[in-house]
């Protein structure tokens, strides 16, 4: 028991100011309510939940489950959740706990029932637990839907009453435990920036489509060889088309599939069954997507995109994660006008492209990992052709809108994007009619290696020396070393050394999910 100082009048009195002494008589008034409560039901369970919060175990189960869901929204919560912990946990731990030093209650009110483990020994403020249960709670508020955030944020609200509950902590230690999680759970945004649900489109005004119960004149073209193509996981790719599949033929029995194997012409058979649908609607990867968009505007007839590749930048911007999305958005009728991107060579065709079109380090990268990829799988070869990308690349020497510039990594976006990275993913309209453009130049031939590591790691090329950022309505190009390497919407291919780029404002028709943004643009269905 600490022993108080007595006054001359051999009272005990309390040391500090007194704010502080009548806000810990407070703190402690509530300790003793809570400790003698009696919560019929709730003895057992609240220590096994504060039990279950140690180490944040609680929290990385979540935020598994929620990664294994492989919807973007829930696991860009999850990653945000857990950033949240790594930022909060050492702050409470490290530099709270030491710099208050605050002892921990006495327990004496406390059943012996609610204390069924070891009661922490180290300082009391602020509270470990409920900065993590914090922490989690908002990174998951800020990207997931409320069906998710808000069962989440209950769990972190009753781990935090717990800890007073079980006698590890006074309702302050709480408090402050939660304000600094929030706090953390907020500040990831400073590296991370929310992701919008989904990227508005312009309306379409007059315009009507003809949707039935049954999928009747639809047209689905299935891009079997979409994602991985390591031979050892082509057979997990094809169950996952076939699932994919499945779901539509059950869900629109009347709707025609059209299933394309890796060896067939795929923009062939687009073409083809755009020109007979009332809606072209193409499962794969952005390349697919791609070949859907030029034939969907060829033929006139709007586009229904279904996620099914590696990579699925376009259809998820509009707020579509997996077939059921799709369904949806396609039952709903509601239709949308995106913008088109296009490269072009002088007397050349135009080469479309919805998300992003890229050069130099980015199109040397993936002809290092596609000659890696056999032997080491996608991903290790993705992080292999990564590392000696940016050990060896040089930058290329360019007239960038009739200036000489010597370019390490070019970037021209479909839109504004809202991320800083070398490869952003996020975008708040496809209707803004403006290029992105995003290069890393340099003024002699040797990049700062270290540096354009450390960026391209943590997603912010505007730390690079010689970062350069603007947007328009158009883009002149020309390679003083020769033909250059061009990745559009994923797909690398050699172009000649003279390039404009541009924009068809509006050129395609396309389903928009159900909610906020799909209500705005919805057109008249027609059943």
């Amino acid at each position: 028991m600490r022993v108080l100082p007595r006054d001359n009048a051999g009272r005990r009195t309390e040391r500090g100011p007194a704010v502080l002494r009548r806000l810990g008589r407070i703190d402690r008034k509530a300790f003793d309510l809570v400790a003698s409560a009696r919560l019929p039901g709730l003895e057992y369970v609240l220590p096994r939940l504060s039990h279950s919060a140690d180490h944040g175990v609680l929290w990385f189960a979540t935020a598994a489950g929620l990664a294994a869901t492989r919807r973007t929204r829930l696991r860009r919560a999850a990653l945000r959740g857990a950033l949240g912990i790594a930022v909060a946990s050492p702050a409470v731990n490290v530099l709270g706990k030491q710099a208050f030093r605050r002892k921990r209650p006495v327990v004496d009110l406390v059943p012996p029932v609610r204390i069924r483990w070891k009661l922490p020994t180290s300082h009391a403020f602020p509270s470990g637990h409920s900065a993590s249960a914090a922490a989690f709670a908002t990174g998951v508020a800020l990207e997931a839907p409320a069906a998710v955030a808000v069962p989440v944020a209950a769990t972190a609200l009753t781990v935090a009453f717990s800890r007073v509950y079980t006698g590890a902590h006074y309702p302050g230690d709480v408090l402050a435990g939660l304000g600094v999680g929030v706090a953390a759970g907020l500040g990831t945004r400073l590296f991370m920036p929310p992701r919008p649900p989904a990227a508005q489109v312009r309306p379409t005004g007059t315009e009507s489509v003809t949707v039935t119960d049954d999928g009747r004149g639809m047209v689905a073209v299935v891009n079997s060889g979409s994602g991985d193509n390591t031979a050892e996981n082509v057979k997990l790719i094809k169950s996952s088309a076939e699932a994919a599949v499945a779901l539509l033929r059950r869900e629109l029995p009347a709707a025609e599939v059209v299933e394309v194997d890796p060896d067939g012409d795929l923009a062939a058979a687009i073409d083809e069954a755009a020109g007979r649908a009332e809606v072209l609607a193409v499962i794969g990867g952005d390349g697919t997507i791609n070949l859907g968009a030029q034939a969907a505007v060829k033929h006139g007839v709007p586009l229904l995109p279904v996620p099914g590749g590696t990579f699925n930048h376009f259809a998820r911007t509009l707020g579509i994660d997996d077939v059921q999305d799709a369904i949806r958005a396609y039952r709903q009728g509601c239709l949308g006008r995106s913008d088109v991107a296009y490269v072009a060579s002088p007397g050349g065709p135009e080469q479309p492209f919805l998300n992003t079109a890229s050069f130099g380090a980015y199109t040397e990268m993936v002809d290092r990992r596609e000659r890696l990829e056999k032997r080491l799988g996608k991903w290790p070869a993705l992080a292999v052709a990564a590392v000696r990308t940016l050990r060896h690349s040089e930058p290329i020497d360019m007239v960038v809108d009739g200036r000489t510039r010597k370019v390490w990594l070019g970037f021209v976006g479909n839109g504004l994007y809202g991320a800083r990275g070398p490869a952003p993913t996020w975008r708040d309209r496809l209707d803004d009619g403006r290029l992105d453009v995003r290069m890393v130049t340099t003024g002699t031939r040797r990049v700062p290696r270290a540096r354009a590591v450390a960026a391209v790691l943590i997603g912010h090329l505007h730390l690079m020396p010689g970062y350069r950022h603007w947007a328009g309505g158009r883009l002149d190009l020309r390679s003083l070393d020769g033909a250059l390497r061009l990745a559009r919407d994923g797909e690398v291919g050699t172009v000649p050394a003279t390039l404009s780029f541009g924009k068809h404002s509006g050129a395609l028709a396309v389903f928009c999910p159900p909610g906020p943004p799909a209500d705005a643009n919805e057109a008249r269905p027609k059943r």
